[in-house]
């Protein structure tokens, strides 16, 4: 198979390249990113789909900056749903199966209940980026629709090499990505550890975000094996909407005091709630999704894929 990831760059871009690089049901892949791919241009994905015709396609490019999209919202809704309905159309056009990438934040993060949000839940975003991201997802589904292909095959264009068992539309939602490239939420812990250190300040670490943080790599590989163990057998398990988390829940508090003991940082810290920070995005308080089924099993503990992650991070001084 030829395998297209677009913003490749980023953090779980990376990961994609670098695991689909080592499957042994891809024969290409194509890395795509800025300028060969640009969110803001209508005819980029149509020209990259019409020049490379992959056979799937996992877009994992968009405008992740929340605070950003809070003040810029038509931005982000041409980045985040529009850029996605014309990526879907340029794939029905040639018969590509697409993987896009969503969010937790498609929910408004208010259920009192404890119980995970399940991929039957209906989504009711609270902030720019969310609706955006469910733009997206709702132009991805839409474009699929409209040529009868929301979970059936794939088209396949006469003499193509192109698998007919690939199914059309996957969509996966995931939450609190932290991995390599970029400034991720371990990092930021560390640097303001270190400004703690030298200040004498304590840190204010959020007590009522409640989430699931995601390795990149985890989140790219479980992928990787979606789309694989899928065309292996026949198309089946690929289509529909899938939750893609680490095993486990946790506050930002106790995300970033594990940062700090597994780092050996002793500074004093102080839960608060969001509220004590004015920020542009209002982010959902409880994110936790409810992990789907996937092939080769469920995700590790978060906290086990950090302390793997741990010894790859950049220390600030």
């Amino acid at each position: 198979m030829r395998v297209a990831v677009t913003g490749a760059g980023g953090r779980l871009g990376t990961a994609l390249v670098k695991g689909l690089g080592a499957a042994d049901f891809v024969r290409q892949v194509l890395a795509w990113d800025l300028p060969e791919h640009d969110l803001d241009d209508p005819e980029s994905a149509h020209r990259l789909i019409s020049r490379y015709r992959p056979d799937v396609v996992i877009h994992a490019a968009a405008w992740t900056d929340v605070n950003a999209c809070a003040q810029q919202p038509a931005l982000a809704l041409r980045r985040n749903g529009t850029a996605t309905g014309e990526m879907a159309e340029a794939c029905v056009s040639s018969g590509a199966a697409l993987v896009v990438v969503s969010t937790n934040e498609v929910f408004d993060g208010l259920r009192l209940d404890g119980r995970p949000y399940l991929t039957t839940d209906l989504p009711r975003p609270l902030n720019p980026y969310g609706q955006s991201k469910l733009a997206g997802e709702q132009a991805a589904r839409t474009s699929f629709w409209a040529n009868g292909a929301e979970f059936a095959l794939a088209a396949v264009n006469p003499g193509s090499t192109r698998d007919s068992t690939v199914p059309a539309l996957a969509i996966v939602r995931t939450e609190w990505l932290f991995g390599l490239p970029g400034a991720d939420f371990p990092q930021k812990i560390l640097a303001a550890a270190a400004e703690a250190r030298r200040s004498g300040a304590t840190m204010k670490l959020v007590s009522d975000e409640v989430g699931c943080p995601t390795y990149a790599t985890d989140l790219a590989a479980a992928i990787v094996r979606l789309v694989g163990e899928s065309q292996r057998a026949g198309g089946r398990g690929f289509g529909g909407i899938h939750h893609i988390v680490n095993e486990g829940r946790a506050s930002r508090a106790a995300w970033a005091r594990e940062v700090l003991r597994l780092a050996g940082e002793d500074v004093p810290t102080e839960d608060v709630p969001s509220s004590t920070f004015t920020r542009p995005s209002t982010p959902p308080l409880w994110g936790v999704l409810e992990p789907t089924p996937l092939p080769g099993g469920p995700l590790r503990h978060w906290s086990a894929a950090l302390a793997e992650y741990f010894d790859l991070l950049p220390r600030a001084t």
